[in-house]
């Protein structure tokens, strides 16, 4: 099998962000990004999706999260795009349930080459912690748009915010892992047919 992972470097007048990836790792995460709760998140994503990560970030936090979050999420699409590579033999889709207590979401994402977001999540209140809860949706936004998939986000249950946003990053989690593996039957075949992604 040839190494599924990639390096990416980001910089900008308001952050510089280095992620590397192994989507066939062990989810070994290792964060050093000023942002806690997302680095708590994104460490969901590593562990259930069975994925090692490695995200350095420094950014204008004395203005905010937002431009951290958001290119945190544009660094981590661009290493998905380039660790799939030509996606022959991907399963390509994946979808995951996953509870918390009284929360429960679901994610389902595509590498079908076309970016686009469908969002579907309200949260009781407007932080958690101090990480505003709006900055999901950007993280998401910037990963969708380089990552080049199509991703449906929907929490259908919860009360308690942090549970809401577990659920979620566990469920890209293992939506991602689902979705990456390789699939012995199509070993060398774009699983589409139109013949590329």
């Amino acid at each position: 099998m040839t190494s599924r992972s990639a390096r990416i470097e980001r910089n900008t007048l308001e952050t510089q962000i280095t992620v590397a990836i192994n989507l066939d790792g062990t989810g070994r995460a290792v964060f050093s990004t000023g942002v806690p709760f997302l680095e708590h998140m994104m460490d969901q994503i590593a562990r259930h999706g069975l994925i090692d990560l490695d995200v350095n970030a420094k950014g204008d936090l004395h203005i905010d999260d937002h431009h951290t979050v958001e290119d945190i999420g544009i660094t981590l699409g661009q290493a998905f795009a380039q660790a799939v590579g030509d996606k022959k033999g991907l399963y390509r889709y994946g979808h995951a349930y996953v509870p918390l207590d009284e929360a429960l979401s679901r994610v389902v994402i595509d590498f079908s080459g076309r970016p686009g977001l469908v969002y579907d999540v309200k949260f009781p209140r407007g932080a958690i912690g101090r990480f505003d809860v709006d900055l999901f949706r950007e993280f998401f936004q910037g990963f969708v748009n380089h990552a080049g998939v199509t991703l449906h986000i929907d929490n259908l249950k919860g009360s308690n915010a942090h549970h809401i946003a577990e659920t979620i990053f566990k469920a890209m989690g293992r939506a991602l892992r689902m979705a990456v593996a390789q699939d012995p039957r199509m070993a060398g075949m774009m699983p589409s047919t139109k013949g590329t992604l």
